[in-house]
């Protein structure tokens, strides 16, 4: 314990993960693939390397989309007069090239019920960043796009439901172009979109941008006594190219290497493997790299560290698990901690290549009380390191060493795959999952 307590002390002082996340906030862009995320491979290297973790790096390959100029323009008419407006419109990653001319029409929070009810075959479907209250959970965007897709639009408008907070991006696919062309607005632009949709205007959706075969790595590395058992703590390092990403997921990444020594001091019972992802905002493509690569049988539980670090208190997804939510309340309790505990699982982050197979997974995120529904400033220009409190990022790294020791000192429970499948149902999540081609074939 005196350890324990010498480490944790230490971790008030210890300015690593800020030295570390200033200079991967300097590189710029870091999208899966680009030469800014292999920049960044390497200071995950040197930090693993620091910290004792004797470090390589692991290629996968991926498909790399590469962004160009994407333009909207709105022509229509207003009480006999003419309207032309331009409006900045940054594509989502894994937009095809192309272009559109077609009616704008808008299909609210994007949801299977209302996309059905608009009517968007050959349009341009106009959808919020947001889902509504009473829908029980989360709604992503790519189910939003695949619903549009399916439901035959010709493009598709991404528009941020918080003012001020800019353009946002996000992939549209996991690993592969998408099949119409789209782009995200900011919320002042899409109160304009969507006067101009009741007015019957036009969109004119000019993007251009390309998908190549290219390549990715993930930096791995180990602690702990060498065991035949495994606990993986992860985070992902790469980021949308349109900011630094300090948020996301810098913070996320950064609390990673701020755990580490106190991860070390308090000597888990087994080996625990840690690892740098690439090529998350892409489509979780180095998770599912190192699952591969892992005998899953043998992982105990995988601490996802996405989102974590970027606000105050300690958000813990638990995917369900009841034997987690309780760890996480009885760790951040003893720690004097507050915590917030979601447990409807979700696909959308590098623990779910590891949770389908039936690893008891938690992803530690971050919450604050002022915070609205949303991911705030993440994937927008405006995600730079400004931000950041590197307190939050001290104390979630702590915690997160805390509940990875935990983890390998414990045995949890299987996650069964049925039961996942029939919460996920439960979720109403099925049909947005299939949506955006992530229902798992057999379930």
């Amino acid at each position: 314990m005196d350890d324990l307590d010498g480490a944790l002390g230490r971790a008030w002082r210890d300015d690593r993960a800020e030295r570390f996340h200033t200079r991967l906030t300097e590189l710029g862009p870091r999208l899966g693939g680009s030469p800014g995320e292999r920049r960044a491979a390497d200071l995950v290297v040197e930090a693993f390397d620091e910290a004792g973790l004797g470090p390589h790096v692991e290629r996968f390959e991926l498909a790399a989309w590469e962004r160009g100029d994407a333009a909207l323009r709105v022509s229509g008419e207003r009480d006999g007069r003419p309207i032309e407006r331009a409006f900045a419109a940054p594509a989502l990653p894994y937009s095809p090239p192309g272009e559109v001319e077609a009616e704008l029409v808008d299909v609210g929070y994007g949801t299977p019920e209302e996309i059905a009810d608009a009517d968007v075959e050959g349009a341009v479907a106009v959808a919020s960043t947001t889902t509504p209250p009473e829908m029980g959970r989360f709604v992503h965007r790519m189910e939003k796009y695949g619903h549009a897709v399916d439901a035959g639009a010709a493009g598709f408008v991404f528009t941020n439901h918080v003012e001020g907070q800019l353009p946002p991006t996000g992939s549209l696919r996991f690993d592969a172009e998408g099949s119409i062309p789209a782009v995200g607005v900011s919320k002042e632009t899409g109160d304009w979109l969507r006067e101009y949709a009741d007015l019957g205007a036009t969109a004119d959706l000019r993007v251009e941008a390309a998908t190549e075969p290219g390549e990715s790595q993930n930096v791995v590395g180990s602690l702990g006594p060498d065991t035949d058992e495994a606990v993986v703590l992860a985070a992902h390092y790469d980021a949308h190219d349109v900011a630094e990403g300090a948020l996301d997921n810098g913070c996320g990444i950064a609390s990673l290497v701020a755990a580490l020594p106190v991860l070390r001091a308090l000597e888990p019972a087994c080996r625990v493997v840690v690892a740098g992802l690439g090529s998350e905002e892409v489509g979780l493509i180095g998770a599912e790299a190192l699952a591969d690569r892992l005998d899953l049988d043998s992982v105990r539980a995988v601490v996802n560290v996405d989102g974590a670090g970027r606000a105050r208190d300690l958000q813990a997804y638990t995917h369900g698990h009841d034997g987690l939510g309780e760890l996480v309340e009885q760790v951040a309790g003893d720690a004097g901690q507050p915590v917030v505990v979601e447990e409807t699982p979700h696909p959308y982050s590098d623990h779910w290549p590891f949770l389908r197979a039936g690893v008891p997974s938690l992803q530690l995120h971050s919450t604050s009380p002022e915070e609205g529904r949303g991911r705030g400033w993440g994937h927008t220009s405006a995600d730079t390191r400004d931000k950041v409190d590197y307190r939050d990022v001290r104390e979630h790294g702590m915690l997160a060493a805390l509940l990875t020791a935990e983890l390998a000192g414990g045995d949890p429970e299987r996650v069964d795959p049925e039961e996942l499948a029939a919460a996920l149902r439960g979720a109403d999540a099925e049909a947005g999952m299939r949506a955006a081609g992530l229902w798992p074939d057999g379930w």
